[in-house]
């Protein structure tokens, strides 16, 4: 599974401009986010859809988000996980 490019990330804008919201996080590079200096959220695309992976805890988790109701219960367990 590939990281999310341009095509896949503007597809994820409103998304991503939620997440961009959250004052904690940083984003280094388009779709990549980093909280206290460690690597936090990023993007993967492929045939399946869109995902994203968050670490939650000290482990990585993946969450589907192509569609608006899976985006919106994923903004809630990130807001659980900051």
């Amino acid at each position: 599974m590939k990281h999310a490019g341009p095509a896949a990330l503007d597809t994820l804008a409103v998304l991503i401009g939620s997440i961009r919201e959250r004052g904690e996080l940083k984003e280094p590079r388009p779709g990549v986010f980093y909280r206290k200096g460690k690597a936090f959220l990023h993007f993967h695309e492929d045939a399946a859809g869109l995902f994203a992976d968050l670490r939650v805890s000290t482990e990585w988790e993946r969450f589907r988000v192509s569609e608006q109701a899976e985006r919106t219960k994923f903004l809630a367990i990130l807001d659980r996980s900051l």
